[in-house]
């Protein structure tokens, strides 16, 4: 990414650690769409870093595909899977260059992507938007502006927060079935550990 403040280079040197940074368990966000998956299905993990979504996507049964960044992160992913017994296609990739091709995935899952500037996140939605199925799913989980008053982690940049209205417009041509901001404890790694203010989005692309 041309922003070296969140380039690959620099997760590389959060995720250089003997833990993960965000811990090994998915956001529990997922565990509470776990409702939506089914095994055989197809995934894209968006920027999964250390790959606790993608691996936790996989011993559901579905076949995922996790990109990253940052070389580091996705060797812990890789550690990550085969202590579990589960296989992932990983790919090192800067999403500014990310090929988002066609009705590609069944289910396209964003966590905590909040290093995009606002023009760069309107194309890494509308990419994800492009690349899940007719029928298929979005799940997107991140901070509101409320996380400003929290240091449970999360960039300390408000542009870079979500909002309902915000995420509403930017999904208005899909069927929107979750798009809840909340208040939660996170407890997920050093990273990301206390009060936090959270929002969810669950998206179905039209037939």
């Amino acid at each position: 990414m041309t922003d070296t403040k969140w380039s690959g280079a620099m997760w590389n040197q959060r995720y250089d650690r003997t833990d993960y940074l965000f811990g090994t368990e998915p956001a529990q966000f997922l565990l509470d769409q776990r409702q939506h998956l089914t095994a055989g299905q197809s995934a894209l993990v968006v920027a999964d870093g250390e790959g606790r979504n993608s691996v936790w996507l996989a011993q559901q049964g579905l076949h995922v595909t996790a990109m990253d960044a940052a070389e580091n992160g996705l060797a812990k992913a890789r550690a990550l899977a085969d202590s579990r017994n589960v296989s992932l296609t990983l790919q090192l990739a800067d999403l500014r260059a990310w090929d988002w091709q066609e009705a590609a995935f069944d289910v396209v899952v964003a966590v905590f992507i909040q290093f995009a500037e606002p023009e760069f996140r309107a194309a890494i939605f509308e990419g994800m938007k492009r690349t899940v199925k007719p029928g298929g799913l979005i799940l997107l989980h991140g901070f509101t502006p409320a996380q400003m008053h929290y240091t449970s982690g999360g960039p300390r940049i408000e542009a870079h927060l979500y909002t309902p209205e915000m995420l509403a417009g930017a999904f208005d041509d899909f069927e929107i079935l979750r798009l809840e901001a909340y208040e939660a404890d996170l407890t997920e790694g050093p990273g990301h550990h206390g009060a936090a203010a959270l929002i969810d989005l669950v998206a179905r692309r039209p037939v």
